[in-house]
């Protein structure tokens, strides 16, 4: 078994914890965070997580904004609510919770989100300014991961970094965030040659592919660090991209599923606005 299995849930607990301090302290300062959360749409799980975000905003004292719209939502709609939000001043964050229906342009409305407010990290003005290393809000989940990295005093500097996956939300923000850490980062997918080969050359293996249990011990170096970033339904479990058993066995700390990366991108989300507020309090 891992020597260590990373905790997510405690190190979510500890962000929430900061960031309730920070959030009293703006308070004493007659601030108050906001955070603006749209909807649309019936999709079971985006309720959940909505839900979820609604309370969390609740525990550290952030003021919720929140706006679900039925699936037949128009374009203009849409956006129509997110000028809103970006013109109210007690509206520091915004967040699009997708997926959007498919008529929707989701690329169109993210871009319509002002960017100081965007704190998911999706706009396209947030990936530009990571891509150039300069300040902004980052990706919730992959900001997340960094934290456990962080918290667990794992250092990418000089580690040769593997993420499985290239999409907008999480791969390429991923592979990013650790190149600015100082990992040499290879970006694999579904065209690449020799998969297991290219994962077991990574001391820090990231795993984003939505493929339930799919990454076992053939693709993993002994002694990596193995971050799970996928979240599946098989049957009644919750299963990540990795065969958890069965990469433990061979890793030397790895994230479980449930219990991993899941609670710090809500935690972040909460880090993200909180800047976004002190940002526009200056």
């Amino acid at each position: 078994m891992a020597e260590i299995i990373i905790d997510g849930k405690a190190v979510a607990a500890r962000v929430r914890a900061e960031v309730a301090a920070d959030v009293k302290r703006l308070g004493q300062l007659g601030i108050e965070p906001g955070l603006a959360v749209i909807l649309v749409g019936e999709d079971p799980a985006s309720h959940s997580y909505v839900g979820m975000k609604e309370r969390d905003c609740a525990e550290v004292g952030i003021r919720s904004f929140d706006t679900r719209l039925p699936a037949d939502t128009s374009q203009g709609a849409l956006e129509a609510i997110i000028d809103g939000f970006n013109e109210d001043a007690a509206v520091h964050g915004i967040l699009l919770q997708l997926p959007l229906p498919g008529h929707l342009d989701a690329e169109s409305a993210i871009a319509r989100i002002a960017p100081e407010k965007d704190v998911d990290g999706f706009h396209p003005v947030s990936i530009g300014r990571l891509v150039r290393g300069l300040p902004s809000a980052h990706a919730c989940t992959p900001e997340g991961v960094m934290e456990l990295l962080r918290a667990y005093e794992i250092d990418p500097a000089g580690k040769r970094a593997v993420v499985i996956g290239r999409s907008v939300l999480v791969g390429k923000p991923m592979a990013l965030l650790l190149i600015e850490a100082n990992a040499t980062v290879t970006v694999c997918h579904s065209r690449t040659h020799d998969l297991p080969g290219v994962c077991r050359e990574a001391d820090i293996l990231v795993a984003a592919i939505g493929r339930p249990e799919m990454i076992d011990a053939s693709y993993v170096k002994p002694g990596a660090v193995v971050i799970d970033v996928g979240i599946n339904r098989v049957g009644d479990r919750l299963v990540g991209d990795v065969a958890y058993e069965d990469v433990a066995a061979v890793a030397s700390a790895i994230t479980p599923v449930p219990g991993g990366v899941g609670p710090m991108t809500r935690a972040i989300l909460l880090k993200n606005t909180l800047a976004a507020a002190e940002a526009a309090g200056r």
